[in-house]
């Protein structure tokens, strides 16, 4: 609990990004600003008929773990990274019915802790539903504590950025549209893509929420994300297609907010 989770925009995030091609095209396109591959649901079995787990990942549907019951609660800010691939069960001690992988995105899985038991940990996990979460063993287990909280007000067009309680940091920003809302409650950072080639930012910052509008854009699992935006003009109206448009100093600090931090987005 010493130590901090790798920070979004963090060498290995750029590091993976640039020895691989494809996830140049991930950066811009598996959020809700663009598209990406098809992920599987939970359930389903490669071919062969041999049943595989299916992987809590941003491109997965997982319809057998339980939702968040408190998503406007406060988190107190411990993350995990599993070391290898950890089974998720709806409750502790449960058959799994599928796997934490231990990187997402070409970088490492960092996930927030929102209920813990001996022996397990209920975590948030970047898969639709929005709010599913899962139990997972605490063994194999980094733990790590982010003092940092990222919160999303809807009403106000609003990003607060806050470390140890102290106020960082406060920006107005560019929402969803109102046919495609940016979703509510809680959430967390999932990755840092840096692309080699930006076209609208330098930076695109997934978290483990999806557009509540639309199953997929671009052929992706409409990931949300915060990133920036060349026109200050949007800054302030509800216009985009879920992600969160922000000023360029707003992305700068959140790009140095550790992976797996707790984002709170409120109507």
């Amino acid at each position: 609990m010493n130590d901090e989770p790798p920070r979004a925009a963090g060498r290995t995030a750029r590091t993976a990004l640039t020895a691989a091609p494809a996830l140049l095209v991930t950066a811009l396109i598996v959020t809700g600003c663009g598209g990406g591959h098809k992920g599987a649901s939970a359930g389903a079995s490669p071919a062969g008929g041999k049943e595989k787990l299916p992987e809590a990942t941003t491109y997965t549907t997982l319809n057998d773990l339980p939702r968040d019951e408190a998503p406007s609660a406060k988190s107190d800010g411990t993350v995990v990274h599993p070391n290898d691939a950890v089974p998720v069960s709806a409750k502790p001690g449960a058959p799994a019915v599928a796997e934490l992988p231990s990187t997402q995105l070409k970088g490492p899985t960092w996930v927030p802790v929102v209920e813990s038991r001996p022996g397990w940990r209920r975590v948030l996990l970047p898969s639709r539903p929005n709010g599913v979460t899962g139990w997972i063993p605490d063994s194999g287990l980094k733990s790590a504590r982010s003092s940092s909280t990222v919160k999303v007000d809807l009403g106000e067009k609003k990003l607060t950025l806050s470390q140890g309680g102290r106020q960082v940091g406060s920006w107005s920003v560019a929402i969803g549209a109102p046919k495609t809302p940016t979703p509510t409650g809680r959430t967390f950072m999932l990755a840092s893509l840096a692309p080699a080639k930006p076209t609208f930012s330098p930076l695109v910052l997934p978290v483990g929420a999806h557009s509540a509008t639309l199953d997929t854009f671009g052929g992706g699992p409409g990931t949300v994300a915060f990133h920036g935006w060349p026109s200050k003009s949007v800054f302030g109206k509800a216009v985009t297609h879920g992600c969160v448009r922000v000023p360029a100093d707003a992305l700068n600090k959140l790009a140095k907010v550790p992976l797996g931090t707790p984002v709170q987005i409120t109507d």
